[in-house]
């Protein structure tokens, strides 16, 4: 099933990330652009996730020097919009995959795109693994693994029942039982026409 090989390819992303653990560290997928299309959008698109959620651990020291937070701040507004463009790359993806399936005259739309629920699967394996690493963090307290373990509970529940979701949204649509339309983010904050500060920095 898809979301087998994107939970596969979410941790291997994670785990790749953290041996060496550090925002600045290259980055090189594994999976060929040409030949292993989905497999390359998913490792890029949770290599993202992985780095911003780093970046938002680093912004929220309170010490942090205020030029350094700026400058994070515009990476993380930088990732922002990386993380934005690769779940349209992925839709991209699915709307050429399906592009010959008809939809049935009574198929519906879903309330967000393939894209959009992996997009939410990737954010979930970083919680599930950090929220791991704190269940079994050895210089806790008992009372704060324990909370954590019931939360980790909860979050691998949540997985397995996002996962079945995603794939029966993928099947609905190729049985013609549901149909895809996908509508671009449209940020504005970014673009130097439509963010009236940047518009008056010209």
């Amino acid at each position: 099933m898809f979301s087998d090989k994107a939970n596969k390819i979410f941790q291997e992303v994670i785990e790749k990330y953290h041996e060496i653990n550090t925002v600045d560290q290259p980055f090189k997928n594994p999976y060929d652009e040409n030949d292993q299309l989905l497999e390359h959008l998913l490792y890029r698109k949770c290599w993202i996730d992985t780095v911003q959620w780093h970046y938002e651990d680093i912004i929220r020291d309170p010490q942090i020097d205020p030029v350094s937070a700026l400058k994070l701040k515009r990476q993380i507004d930088t990732s922002n919009q990386d993380r934005t463009d690769m779940v349209e790359y992925i839709d991209s993806y699915f709307l050429d995959k399906f592009k010959d399936v008809v939809a049935k005259d009574n198929a519906t739309i879903n309330t967000e795109s393939p894209a959009w629920g992996i997009d939410r699967l990737s954010i979930l394996a970083l919680k599930i693994y950090h929220m791991d690493e704190e269940a079994n963090r050895e210089d806790a307290s008992q009372k704060h693994k324990m909370a954590c373990q019931a939360k980790l509970d909860i979050l691998l529940e949540q997985r397995v029942d996002l996962s079945t979701a995603i794939n029966q949204l993928l099947t609905d649509i190729e049985n013609g039982d549901k149909y895809m339309k996908v509508y671009k983010q449209m940020k504005m904050y970014n673009d130097e026409e439509l963010n009236p500060v940047l518009r008056n920095k010209k």
